[in-house]
């Protein structure tokens, strides 16, 4: 008995050993350090299932699937959509190579950095880290747009005789529908939001089940096969030739699984990240698209309308919606279908504004941002950037007031989220190839593809995702000339994994010298 003690403990010491060395790694002036190069500041209170949870939420690959369905509807019907989705489930996959090799809140910021080495790694990251911000605060304003939308919806479908829709309507939803989430993680977030994580799982695979249940069952009448799996060419209500608009119906698919990098701001908050983040990317890009993938066949085959879709003041308001009523055939049917909606999205939000707030916040600890002394400060105790986390929410208020003017204008600001973080995705995997894998350390990989297009276009028909994007990138760019080239030093990731005296550490900022690194780590 006493040996088998004996062993238990030897194998718990072991064990904490490992989990130690796995997050700290390096000390700096006998304070450990962790991937970021900095000290944790955030608790390490999400486990594997805790991760598995906020990265299905924040997924919720079906429900953005329905919710994002006006993106893609008129181009090619459910045939276009479906077909879309399989294209776009393969974005994404390698990010869990760069995620295992270096497991920090910076995310592509940090991984840009490194993968272009101590001359480009500086700028490189710098431009990385604000288009990804840049995604991920448009995909919290589109998320908040859609939780808007059911809650409007649910109204709308007991209220059809008397009930006018109206923008504002909406817009105060939204308000609202933010900052309880808002206050949620900034006074309860070592308590109430890994729960709300936990529900959100819940909701998505429980919620999924009986949503694709309800909606393959119930329909009188379904869609033909030919309607879903072949009717691309007379359901393009486009005008664009097939490529394009299946090209352009790609989008619908991407925003579905175009969260990859979610989990991995929330790499400070994670007890085993190396181990934990690869795994539940894959397991949050294989089971979302395969649930979106389902989804949309249901929904494909209890479409016994699409022309009432593609009206304007459908496209415009909510589409699922009447897919859900098409397919029940009552208000009560649509209703509860919509209250799992709802209650999944205001989840789903929960988990965006953690992703968001994280990514300002590690730019803002490495100088990045404007006033980043103020937007760098952590509550402990309560484990938030506070400060960060309200300037995300301040700016998603104003973004949301957009579509009070033009719901056209909103749509492309909200479907840049795809463009902006795939864009993003780039800069690393280009600058380690261009490196010749030099500089970033080696990771669990899986391999990924982007399909990239361009097509003339009208002033009418243009999309202005391409236009947000060049200015996402402008503005970043006047960023640099007025602080960056004088005042941002880079990450200190730099002098962690980039071994070479030319990393630019300007200005005499004294970075303090790394020693005694933990086993398994290189020596500085």
């Amino acid at each position: 008995m006493e040996a088998m003690r004996h062993n238990n403990s030897h194998s718990t010491e072991k064990d904490k050993k490992r989990d130690h060395e796995e997050v700290v790694v390096a000390v700096e002036g006998g304070v450990e350090i962790n991937a970021a190069g900095h000290r944790d500041q955030l608790k390490r209170q999400y486990n594997l299932w805790a991760l598995a949870g906020i990265a299905l939420t924040i997924d919720n690959a079906w429900l953005a699937l329905g919710s994002s369905i006006a993106v893609s509807i008129a181009n090619g019907g459910p045939t276009g959509l479906i077909y879309g989705l399989i294209v776009a489930t393969f974005i994404g996959l390698s990010l869990a190579e760069l995620a295992s090799s270096v497991p920090t809140a910076g995310g592509v910021y940090h991984w840009a950095t490194i993968a272009a080495g101590p001359r480009w790694g500086r700028m490189t990251g710098f431009f990385a880290g604000w288009i990804n911000f840049y995604g991920w605060l448009f995909g919290l304003a589109s998320l908040q747009q859609v939780t808007a939308n059911v809650a409007v919806q649910m109204y709308a479908t007991y209220h059809r005789d008397t009930y006018a829709p109206a923008a504002w309507h909406v817009y105060v939803t939204y308000v609202v529908v933010l900052w309880l989430g808002t206050a949620c993680v900034i006074l309860a977030n070592r308590r109430a939001v890994p729960w709300t994580q936990h529900l959100g799982m819940v909701l998505v695979v429980v919620g999924g089940v009986v949503t694709i249940a309800v909606v393959a069952a119930l329909p009188e009448r379904h869609a033909s096969n030919t309607f879903v799996w072949a009717s691309f060419e007379e359901n393009n209500f486009t005008g664009w030739s097939g490529g394009v608009a299946f090209m352009l119906g790609v989008l619908n698919g991407a925003f579905t699984v175009g969260t990859p990098d979610a989990i991995t701001h929330l790499a400070e908050e994670l007890p085993h990240p190396r181990r934990d983040l690869p795994t539940v990317i894959g397991l949050q890009i294989g089971l979302g698209g395969f649930f979106a993938f389902v989804f949309a066949i249901a929904i494909g085959y209890a479409i016994t309308d699409l022309p009432a879709l593609i009206e304007p003041g459908n496209l415009n308001t909510y589409p699922l919606a009447i897919i859900y009523e098409q397919a029940t055939g009552s208000a009560g049917g649509t209703l509860g279908l919509l209250l799992i909606l709802l209650l999944s999205s205001i989840c789903c939000n929960v988990g965006t504004l953690l992703t968001c707030s994280r990514a300002y916040w590690a730019l803002a600890r490495d100088r990045a941002v404007p006033f980043s002394g103020f937007f760098a400060r952590v509550d402990e105790d309560r484990s938030c950037p506070v400060p960060a986390t309200l300037f995300v929410s301040v700016v998603a208020t104003g973004l949301g007031a957009i579509a009070l003017g033009s719901n056209t204008a909103f749509l492309d600001l909200s479907g840049s989220f795809v463009v902006l973080t795939t864009f993003s995705y780039a800069i690393p995997f280009v600058a380690n190839m261009a490196t010749g894998r030099r500089y970033f350390p080696e990771g669990r990989s899986i391999w990924v593809g982007e399909p990239a297009f361009a097509i003339p276009t009208t002033k009418e028909s243009m999309n202005y995702n391409s236009v947000i994007l060049v200015g996402s990138v402008a503005l970043s760019a006047v960023w640099w000339a007025v602080h960056a080239t004088r005042h941002y030093p880079g990450p200190k990731v730099m002098r962690l994994y980039i071994h070479d005296d030319a990393a630019p550490w300007s200005h005499g900022q004294d970075v303090g010298v790394l020693s005694s690194p933990i086993a398994g780590e290189k020596q500085l």
